[in-house]
């Protein structure tokens, strides 16, 4: 029997086609369940014949982490994007995984409320077919939670693994399993809804998620400047000491231009107008001589949260470089040298950088071995999300880790057989 006709009648599936792969490696079957129970019943007939499986949301970072070393299922989550449960007393919701990012900041609004997760790569792919034929573009909550990708607002409420409060998953095996709450505070056992935020779907199939809300603000302003390379250190270290409580802080620069700093404020309108007035104040004298004055704006900058705005390649190198706060202005600068444009949460330390797909493989791997140099050396470390497969090939993605024999151990318990994207993840888990 083919895999199709292993897998009929677990849920809906259909024969890969030519865009089904996942970073050159082609997948044999499509599946797509639309609840808990048909993702059990499909990975217990998975586990019984043997075979390897990647989810997929939208697909705006399937590619990311190494290629699979084999594939024979795509497990699409997008049939499972219902909003279960909006709890406006509580401040926590229950959706799918499937669900979008953008669809559930829609309906969350409604109530005055938001999941302040922040798509940095909503740009990404396609805009995919969504609830009344509707398109829909951008990543899905199941998406947002493996990769615990998280935007500008991280400063303000923590990563997405901080606001992820339970989950509903199911095994390698087809085990349903539920790990966290509906409170924000539990302490029942082990927290697995943490450990399975930013595993890239290698221990375990997430196919609901509690996540914690925050009220919508009732004004927002971003101030916004351009600052002398030299300057940047002196600038974020004013902005962040400057007593205006910020939501986020970041910064972008590319080869070439004078740095831009642009932070964000929420809250009421006279409190946001008022600080947004004493944090111009403070910059101003900061700002590059000859650029434009500090300004004070209800619209965010162009580059705000969008790492791969400035691509021009069809697949650029992206990488996430990290580093004490205080070595934010050091690294910016060294991923620069290297022709990289970046664009990141100097407020947290995290930036994201651009390197152009045209580089020459080898100098791809060479600027990348600088740039980990530079952020380990600050207390942080690089990581090559996304690039073409030639880079993929000579790069090393994620560095040396910490603990990868207790990261070994917990794959080998939570899926021994090696079927859920094998090979995607850090030392080849």
């Amino acid at each position: 029997m083919t895999p199709l006709e292993q897998l009929a009648g677990t849920c809906p599936v259909r024969e890969a086609g030519p865009e089904d792969q996942v970073d050159g490696v082609p997948a044999r079957v499509v599946a797509r369940p639309g609840s808990t129970e048909e993702t059990s019943a499909l990975l217990r007939a998975c586990h019984a014949q043997g075979l390897a499986v990647v989810v997929r949301g939208h697909g705006t970072k399937v590619a990311w982490g190494r290629p699979p070393e084999r594939l024979d299922v795509i497990l699409e989550t997008t049939a499972m994007d219902a909003l279960v449960e909006h709890s406006r007393g509580d401040l926590i919701a229950i959706a799918g995984a499937g669900m979008p990012l953008a669809r559930l900041a829609e309906r969350l609004a409604e109530g005055g409320h938001q999941l302040v997760v922040d798509d940095l790569v909503a740009d990404a792919a396609p805009p995919v077919a969504g609830a009344g034929g509707a398109e829909v573009r951008g990543s899905t909550l199941g998406g947002a939670v493996a990769t615990n990708l998280c935007g500008p607002r991280r400063l303000w409420t923590g990563s997405v693994r901080d606001l992820v409060i339970g989950v509903r998953f199911v095994r390698a095996d087809g085990t349903v399993a539920k790990a966290g709450g509906r409170v924000v505070k539990n302490v029942a056992g082990y927290d697995l809804a943490k450990l399975l935020t930013g595993s890239f779907g290698t221990l375990a199939v997430v196919t609901e998620v509690t996540v914690r809300l925050h009220p919508l603000p009732q004004a927002q302003r971003w101030v916004v400047l351009d600052v002398a390379e030299e300057d940047l250190a002196t600038v974020l270290g004013s902005a962040v000491h400057s007593q205006t409580v910020p939501q986020a802080l970041e910064v972008h620069a590319r080869p070439g231009q004078a740095p831009q700093v642009a932070v964000l404020l929420g809250g009421t309108d006279g409190g946001v107008q008022a600080r947004a007035a004493r944090l111009v104040d403070v910059l101003a004298p900061l700002a590059s001589r000859g650029a434009p004055s500090v300004s004070s704006t209800d619209r965010a900058p162009g580059w705000w949260a969008r790492p791969l705005a400035a691509a021009h390649d069809e697949r650029p190198v992206l990488v996430r470089a990290t580093a004490r706060i205080s070595g934010v202005a050091e690294l910016v600068a060294a991923a620069v040298a290297h022709g990289m444009t970046v664009t990141g949460s100097a407020g947290v330390g995290v930036l994201h950088a651009l390197l152009p797909a045209a580089s020459a493989p080898e100098d791809a791997r060479a600027a990348l071995d600088d740039l980990r140099a530079v952020s380990e050396r600050l207390g942080g470390s690089t990581v090559v999300l996304d690039a073409p497969p030639e880079v993929k090939a000579v790069a090393d993605s994620w560095g040396e880790v910490p603990g990868l024999d207790l990261m070994r151990r917990v794959k080998d318990e939570f899926d021994p057989t090696r079927a859920l994207a094998p090979g995607r993840f850090v030392g080849g888990l």
